[in-house]
């Protein structure tokens, strides 16, 4: 039993010293008077977000149902993922409504900004915030990495501007496992305190400004200062994990050639099963993806070439063996996170995996009826959820679904018109 605590603590008690604050993990002296254990455990369960997109689409008669609920007759796809039958939800019939049929689309899949600013081209589409920063920005504090995003990932910060993701696994790898020369640790310290300085400065000039404005400066001046006491926390947090060693872990990755899209693949998601292992970060965007040849047998064209069939059967056969390796890598990835115990949970349940494409169908450029599965995250699953096919419900409600589902409180996001409630 939680003894219960005699004094509330505000949640945004700090600790200073010397010019810097230092926000505090969630504590019980933080949780309301009278709370039972199990609530305050509850609360303390971490909640995790991993989005991986398909910017190729998938071939939707291998992947679609046609019943719906969780006795639905496993597809060409779905078998290979029969062993979690009940873990996850396939929905068909979601999109973001009005979007052109055209590539450039993959930049709103996961911010769900209009229609009318996806018909602007990607070059001039004015973007907003995408799931996986939005998250991070509530759940991002309490690990070394408030988000990782691995490969070209579809991420947009709060202005709508792209938050590039690392390179490769090699890069992430360091990143998440190899601490830094003593040097080098050094040149990140100092460069923090560089950047407290800096607020610190920007801080006072705002003050001083503030004298001579009126009142709705003042408040929008307040605004700024919010966000600079924000980057300062930030800056005290990151001071903090740099000299803290990184998780040590038996895995070493290696360099895949471009035909070897699978194994690279593979490789991708165990590391992002170790980073949400060793709680390094409890937001992950991951993005897979290669033009070129393929290396499976009884495929001999590149994945985007074998997408756009034309519905051609040798090419579709063809794609459908891509996709069928893409899927059994799936199917391994959440096998990892169901076999990996946290607390009286596994890793799966701690964690709602998205899959999903800005195309439903890659050879017409098609953007309805998206190939969407959640999987995991404590959800009660449906199985298969079928929507309209011909009149879709917007993609956005099942974000807001997911976003409430890590503790956020959503009404609205993107263009939602409301919130899925299919799944528990």
């Amino acid at each position: 039993m939680i003894p219960l605590n005699t004094r509330l603590l505000s949640r945004r008690t700090m600790l200073r010293a010397g010019g810097v604050a230092i926000a505090l993990p969630l504590l019980d002296a933080m949780l309301p008077l009278g709370l039972g254990a199990e609530a305050k455990v509850a609360k303390l369960v971490p909640r995790r977000m991993v989005l991986i997109s398909r910017t190729l689409g998938v071939h939707s008669p291998f992947l679609f149902p046609e019943r719906v609920g969780l006795d639905y007759e496993s597809t060409r796809y779905l078998k290979l993922l029969d062993d979690h039958r009940g873990r996850f939800t396939v929905f068909s019939g979601l999109s973001h409504l009005d979007y052109p049929n055209a590539h450039h689309t993959e930049e709103g899949l996961f911010t769900g900004v209009s229609g009318e600013a996806m018909h602007h081209g990607s070059t001039n589409i004015r973007n907003t915030i995408s799931l996986d920063i939005l998250a991070a920005e509530h759940v991002g504090r309490e690990t070394r990495f408030p988000c990782i995003g691995l490969g070209e990932v579809l991420s947009y910060n709060r202005k709508g501007v792209r938050v590039p993701g690392l390179r490769n696994a090699g890069t992430m790898f360091r990143q998440l496992f190899v601490d830094g020369t003593p040097d080098e640790v050094a040149r990140e310290v100092q460069r923090l305190r560089d950047g407290q300085s800096i607020l610190d400065g920007v801080r006072q000039q705002a003050r001083d400004l503030a004298r001579n404005l009126g009142a709705g400066d003042r408040q929008r001046l307040d605004t700024l200062l919010t966000s600079i006491r924000e980057a300062e926390a930030r800056l005290a947090q990151d001071e903090a994990w740099v000299n803290k060693p990184k998780p040590k872990v038996p895995y070493q990755p290696r360099e895949f050639r471009e035909e070897e899209m699978i194994e690279r693949s593979r490789q991708c998601h165990d590391l992002v099963h170790l980073a949400l292992q060793t709680d390094s970060t409890r937001v992950v965007n991951l993005y897979v993806f290669s033009n070129g040849p393929v290396k499976l047998e009884g495929v001999n064209i590149g994945h985007h070439d074998a997408s756009h069939h034309g519905q051609d059967a040798a090419r579709i056969e063809q794609l459908a063996k891509i996709e069928e390796a893409e899927f059994r890598v799936f199917n391994e990835f959440l096998t990892k996170l169901r076999g990996t115990s946290e607390g009286n949970d596994s890793l799966l349940d701690r964690t709602m995996v998205l899959l999903a494409s800005n195309l439903g169908n890659a050879s017409a450029h098609s953007t309805q009826n998206l190939p969407i599965i959640v999987a995991g995250g404590g959800f009660k699953h449906a199985g298969h959820v079928m929507y309209d096919r011909e009149k879709n419900r917007p993609l956005s409600n099942l974000y807001v679904r997911m976003l409430r589902q890590m503790g956020i409180e959503a009404d609205k996001f993107g263009t939602s018109t409301g919130v899925i409630s299919d799944i528990g």
